[in-house]
């Protein structure tokens, strides 16, 4: 298993408001290791969102690091062109959105064969695709779905919407897994689902993940939980001892 982390150093963003500035991140720091899930909680407009579009690297934070380490190398994702950031997303950062967002044309292994192509100019050769393929179908049977590869979205629920949205992030063996309320279109009993699906995928998998979600339910499962109020992140509960 690859040794992976993502450090978040003084990271401040603000964006206009009117004459002024509104701050949405302040002096935020925070640490993941790979394999472990760190929940943030916090009222809606405190900067949980922010926090995540800047780790994924769709916002530039105004100033400090936010580095994510593999065994290769170290990337301070506040540098990177937008080119560069969209470069690394589709191949060391996997986004569930809280909407699954998926295409209404494309069959449940067509959304994750979609994954592969992205950003790429040319044709894949026939040995590509079927490798594509079989990890698109290995990825479906981790999410219990490889029986429902052939339904497109309308005709899967919404726990098996969003399970495919998690396999699709998995596609590229990202280093970072950022979560967005999973669970939050789903009942109690497909929301538990996916927030086991979640567990297992990144500590198997070792990926460093990050997870908002206002469902204070299955935070005792966490790693860390930490608290976001007014752009300020703040450590809840530290590893293992959530309750």
């Amino acid at each position: 298993m690859t040794a992976t982390a993502l450090t978040v150093t003084d990271a401040t963003l603000t964006y206009p408001d009117g004459i002024g500035r509104l701050t949405a991140l302040d002096h935020v720091h925070l640490h993941v290791t790979g394999g472990s899930i760190a929940a943030i909680t916090g009222p809606s407009g405190s900067g949980k969102s922010s926090l995540l579009a800047v780790v994924s690297t769709l916002i530039r934070p105004d100033s400090g690091r936010i580095e994510l380490e593999t065994a290769d190398a170290t990337v301070d994702l506040a540098t990177l062109t937008r080119r560069e950031g969209a470069a690394l997303r589709r191949s060391s950062i996997g986004i569930v959105f809280q909407q699954p967002n998926l295409i209404p044309a494309l069959t449940a292994l067509e959304q994750l064969e979609a994954m592969s192509h992205l950003g790429q100019r040319f044709f894949t050769s026939p040995v590509q695709r079927r490798e594509t393929r079989t990890r698109a179908m290995e990825l479906l049977d981790v999410v219990g779905l490889a029986d429902q590869q052939a339904k497109r979205p309308a005709q899967l629920s919404g726990g098996q919407r969003q399970r495919i949205n998690i396999a699709r992030a998995l596609m590229n063996a990202p280093t970072l897994l950022v979560i967005d309320e999973p669970t939050s279109a789903l009942d109690t009993e497909r929301g538990a689902a996916v927030i086991d699906l979640i567990l297992t995928v990144a500590r198997t998998r070792g990926a460093a993940t990050l997870l908002v979600t206002h469902d204070r339910t299955h935070l005792h499962r966490m790693d860390a939980v930490y608290r976001m109020v007014d752009g300020t992140l703040s450590l809840e509960h530290p590893a293992h001892a959530a309750a």
